[in-house]
This record gives C-alpha cells, sequence and structure tokens, in this order.
C-alpha cells in the first residue's frame, strides 16, 4: 500500500487559498514536489508517480467541469522516472531445455533463436543481420558481422561449427521462403513477410511457443 502523500495546505505553508485562481505552479505544486521527494520514510519513484498523476486528473477534472484552474501546472517532466526491471536469467535447467527444443526444431524461427543463444546478440541485432554476415576470417576461421544496434555498435563476433551450421541452414531455409523474394527482405539473412516489428513479433511468439513445449518452469521472453 502506498505511503499517504503530504496534504497540500502543509505546503502552502498552511495558507488557505480561497479559489483555484489563487493556485500557482511556483510556489505552490513545486513545493509540493519537493515535500514529496523529502517525505519520510521515502517515497519511491513510483508512488511519487501516482500522486502527481492523480492530482493532475483531479485538476483537469475541475477545469473541465469550468472552475478557473491555471494551466500548466504539473507537466511532464515532473514526473519522476519509473523503474525498469529487466528479464529474470533463465535457470541452467530451463536453458537447458530450451536448447534441447530449439535443436529439434528445424524452421527458421527456431534455427534464429538458435543463433540468438549461441553468440548473445540481441534480438534486434539478429533481425538485421545481413544476407552475407557469415564472413571467412581465415583458413577455417569464421566470423559473424553484427550490425549497428541497440548500442551503436558494430562487431565481428567469432564463428565456431555450431554457428556457421546454424547459419548454413537459415540460408537453406531461406531459399524455400516466399517472402524472401520480397524486397525488403532482399539483402537480409532472416526474409520478412511485413514489417521488422512484425518479424519481431514472430520471433518473440515463437520463442514463447517453444518455452512452453520445452516445459521451461517459468516465461521466456527476448532482449530486444
Amino acid at each position: 500500500m502506498s505511503s499517504p502523500a503530504p496534504a497540500l495546505p502543509e505546503i502552502f505553508d498552511r495558507q488557505i487559498l480561497a479559489q483555484l485562481s489563487h493556485l500557482h505552479r511556483d510556489p505552490h505544486l513545486l513545493g509540493w514536489f519537493a515535500s514529496l521527494c523529502e517525505h519520510q520514510p521515502p517515497l519511491s519513484n513510483k508512488t511519487r508517480w501516482s500522486h502527481l498523476l492523480l492530482l493532475r486528473r483531479l485538476l483537469d477534472d475541475l477545469a473541465a467541469e469550468g472552475h478557473p484552474v491555471p494551466p500548466n501546472l504539473i507537466l511532464r517532466d515532473d514526473f519522476p522516472p519509473l523503474p525498469v526491471y529487466l528479464p529474470r536469467a533463465l535457470s541452467s535447467r530451463d536453458d537447458q531445455l530450451l536448447q534441447d527444443e530449439l535443436r529439434h526444431t528445424d524452421t527458421l524461427c527456431a534455427h534464429a533463436l538458435r543463433l540468438l543463444r549461441l553468440t548473445g546478440m540481441r534480438i534486434g541485432e539478429c533481425l538485421d543481420l545481413s544476407l552475407d554476415c557469415s564472413r571467412q576470417m581465415g583458413p577455417d576461421v569464421w566470423a559473424l558481422h553484427i550490425p549497428l544496434g541497440k548500442l551503436h555498435t558494430e562487431r565481428m563476433f567469432p564463428a565456431d561449427p555450431a554457428i556457421c551450421q546454424t547459419v548454413a541452414r537459415i540460408l537453406a531455409l531461406r531459399a524455400l521462403d516466399p517472402s524472401a523474394a520480397a524486397a525488403a527482405s532482399a539483402a537480409l539473412l532472416l526474409p520478412r513477410s511485413g514489417t521488422r516489428a512484425t518479424l519481431y513479433g514472430t520471433l518473440s511468439a515463437a520463442l514463447a511457443k517453444a518455452a512452453q513445449r520445452a516445459h521451461c518452469s517459468g516465461p521466456v521472453t527476448a532482449h530486444p
């Protein structure tokens, strides 16, 4: 249960406003924002965010009913950032179950997901792999060219036999996929029948289904 927010009269230095038109962003609302930050025990960002949202809705409702509420009392930048929860890593057992399931599924999506697991690249980087992403660096030495992604870097990833075999199988299945002939797929390893977002959704759904078939203990998601 969230902690109560400081009462508005307290942050107005106990001055009672005669009417809403006397309410100002500075010092009234800015003072209240400061009191939320100084509250003891401390309020979480999510709790402070909720207090601001509820007050803004109240002010919007009052304005909609014709009350003289000054505009722009609470701005977008006033809201604190909400916490970002990273996905939980797979357990060793679930990871092995999922790998076994993908090894026994001969589809483009399954091999693309295996490539993600073998290289550790992001799903967004996998979507943008070029048709010639597998590069020979020397006699029996191969690497996978991973293009610019979320981290704004491109890199060469050493390709062991498992990676080379996975890319080769993707190329073989790609040749049988009708969407490979589309202009949007011409230079890409993974053909697209729609937009990039569509393919992202297809791979994410394939991963969730593979995890279900493998009887993983919890939900499995791909990192963008």
